[in-house]
């Protein structure tokens, strides 16, 4: 033991005395030990402090240097003139509080490194931490930075390089193909640019003295247009086009009533007049049977006296009557007995499957009236079926004048010359989109339109008109538009009043349904005093036919249509046209007025809206392009002298329908 306390005693410099006792040395030696221990436990913590301490202070002066330079470089690019004036002392006294900082802290260091005397101030764990608070509150004191004359952004941990700022994306505007965004423009006004008959170039003189014998001095502006045009196409014959290219396709939008039936039936047989082998080489497919058999009857009265024959394939006759019409066996083939076929879809795709005697190889004009309409028919698929037809020939073909499906134009596709197929658009509301206009297959279209906006080019930097936001057509030219507010029950007394009262007939009045057409038939015969008719799908053709006669003749005051009369057909002398129930589409609406006011001529369209519809149908008559539509009221007390007998007719309409239900 005395061994060991003397080493102890070598170890922290003290000599032996003799005269203490053993006891007194070990504890005097303990109390050293423990002494000895506590410094150096105040000498760490002192090391711990003063290393947090420096990271802290490390980390807030990064932190300035960014607040630092973002101010920088946002008054330099806010305020480039007060640059100048104020940067340099405001720069200066950032270096001289940085300088200071750096003083203070070398000092601190120093002393930190010299070693502080902390054997008098005891420490513990609670004194730790006030001192870092303490540190901690002198650093941030010293690092503060100026406060900046504007307002700095709060940082967000990432460095923010330029000064980018929120820019509106701009709207992509609609960009139309060329040939839609520059038709070749027709003349609106129809009065005042007739065209003198002998002024349209290249007819030729059978067809001008047809002209003059059916008492036509002058064509219309669309007929002027379009006629060169196909005839154009048709100067070197049937089976080559010019150059030997194939020729463009031709689109037609105009008015209802400017004449578009006789733009391509004139050029059409004029065309064919050269044909020496009767084959079907024009092909007219049009939407309803009464508007084919009106198209039937133009091509007929202009190919009388010529050897072209043409025959309608829309069901107004059987089948095997049809299909004889169409070609004969004679010296064990089969012969063509038509030049050129008026048919309605349905029809002409039953006829193609069958195998009834209609072959296509051979033609030459592909005529698609009511287009529009013909397009969002095409999940018939009749327009394929068609092209099938047309091009079943196939490669193994080895006559002259072959023909194959259409390929891209090189030297090699054009030689030997193939037989053209030529596609004949019309429709007055022909539709501006290209994804619908491309299941047309066009080739290389020009279009023809009295519907045309300088700002619908392809200058896709211009301001988008009203035209481009919504499809818009051109109304005829002498036509009024009214709209009438009423009630529902009011409507039946609104018709007999513009009969009995305002003396407006004949009248063409639409349903949008053949039901509501039904029963306003029934209660205004119940009436008495007003001869009227229905024309719906519940008729015949044959029925159908007799009525329009009779109206055409002004033997019916009053005829009650559905649609089905709504598209293409022109009746002769409607003065005014009646929605008795409001249109749901604006494509829709123009059919039906454009039976009226048509060539020209005056007419009157007169719209029943309820309180629900008036706001939206007036919003999409004006986006369409209408000249201005009136409000007509008419007055309660007009219509009291009809009341009294009109309750009595709906008693009897109610036993009528009844009685018809039960059959």
């Amino acid at each position: 033991m005395d061994a060991s306390l003397f080493l102890v005693n070598r170890y922290l410099g003290d000599e032996e005395d003799g005269s203490v006792s053993k006891e007194s040395r070990s504890q005097a030696l303990l109390a050293k030990l423990q002494q000895k221990a506590k410094e150096k436990q105040k000498q760490s913590v002192t090391e711990e402090l003063r290393q947090h301490t420096e990271s802290l202070r490390v980390k807030k002066k990064r932190k300035a240097d960014n607040d630092q330079e973002k101010q920088q470089h946002k008054k330099k690019k806010l305020d480039i003139l007060d640059t100048d004036n104020h940067d340099e002392p405001v720069q200066e006294k950032k270096k001289k509080k940085k300088k200071e900082r750096n003083e203070k802290q070398k000092k601190k260091d120093q002393s930190g490194g010299e070693g502080e005397d902390l054997t008098h101030t005891p420490v513990t764990a609670g004194d730790g931490q006030e001192d870092t608070g303490a540190e901690d509150k002198a650093e941030t004191e010293n690092d503060k930075p100026e406060e900046p004359t504007e307002k700095t952004p709060a940082p967000t941990g990432f460095t923010v390089l330029g000064g980018f700022e929120n820019k509106p994306i701009q709207k992509v505007h609609r960009v139309l193909p060329q040939w839609l965004a520059q038709p070749d423009v027709i003349h609106r006004d129809i009065k005042s640019n007739l065209v003198p008959v002998c002024d349209v170039t290249g007819l030729c003189p059978p067809l001008l003295k047809k002209l003059q014998h059916h008492g036509i001095q002058h064509v219309f502006p669309v007929q002027a247009e379009v006629i060169p045009a196909i005839l154009e196409s048709g100067q070197q014959g049937l089976l080559i086009g010019r150059g030997g290219y194939k020729p463009r396709d031709i689109c037609v939008s105009a008015p209802t009533g400017s004449g578009k039936t006789l733009a391509f039936v004139l050029p059409v047989i004029q065309v064919l007049m050269q044909r020496v082998v009767c084959e079907v080489r024009a092909l007219a497919v049009l939407p309803t049977k009464e508007l084919a058999q009106q198209v039937c009857k133009v091509f007929t009265s202009y190919a009388e006296g010529t050897s072209l024959k043409v025959v309608m394939l829309a069901g107004q006759r059987s089948f095997a009557a049809e299909q004889a019409s169409l070609s004969e066996l004679r010296g064990g083939a089969r012969r063509s007995l038509a030049d050129i076929v008026v048919a309605t879809p349905g029809r002409l795709v039953d006829h193609i499957n069958k195998n009834s005697g209609l072959s296509l190889e051979h033609l030459r004009f592909l005529i698609i009236d009511e287009a529009d309409r013909m397009i969002d028919s095409m999940h018939q698929s009749w327009l394929s079926q068609v092209m099938k037809a047309v091009y079943k020939s196939g490669p193994e073909d080895k006559s002259i004048f072959r023909r194959t499906q259409p390929a891209h134009i090189t030297a090699a596709s054009l030689s030997p010359p193939h037989m053209p197929l030529q596609k004949l658009l019309f429709s007055a509301t022909l539709t501006q989109n290209p994804e619908k206009l491309q299941q047309l297959g066009l080739h290389q279209p020009r279009l023809f339109s009295s519907i045309h906006s300088c700002s619908n080019n392809n200058n896709n930097t211009s301001t988008p008109s009203a035209a481009q936001k919504h499809d818009r057509f051109d109304f005829p030219q002498g036509l009024t538009e009214f709209y009438v507010p009423c009630t529902l029950s009011k409507k039946p007394l609104l018709i007999l009043h513009f009969i009995l009262r305002l003396k407006l007939n004949p009248i063409l009045c639409f349903t949008n349904s053949r039901e509501t057409a039904h029963r306003l038939y029934l209660l205004v015969k119940l009436f008495g005093g007003v001869q009227a008719a229905e024309f719906s799908s519940r008729l015949s053709p044959g029925e159908r036919k007799k009525t329009l006669k009779e109206f055409e003749q002004g033997k019916i005051q009053l005829l009650i249509s559905t649609d089905a009369a709504a598209r293409g057909i022109d009746i002769d002398g409607v003065k005014c046209v009646v929605n008795y129930d409001a249109p749901q589409y604006i494509r829709t609406y123009i059919h039906r007025i454009g039976r009226t006011a048509r060539a020209g001529k005056a007419g009157l369209a007169f719209t029943f809206l309820l309180g629900v519809q008036e706001k939206n149908f007036r919003q999409m008559v004006v986006e369409a392009g209408s000249p201005g539509i009136q409000k007509q009221i008419i007055k309660p007390d007009n219509l009291k002298s009809l009341e009294e007998r009109y309750g009595h007719t709906l008693q009897e309409l109610a036993n009528v329908i009844k009685d018809e239900k039960a059959k």
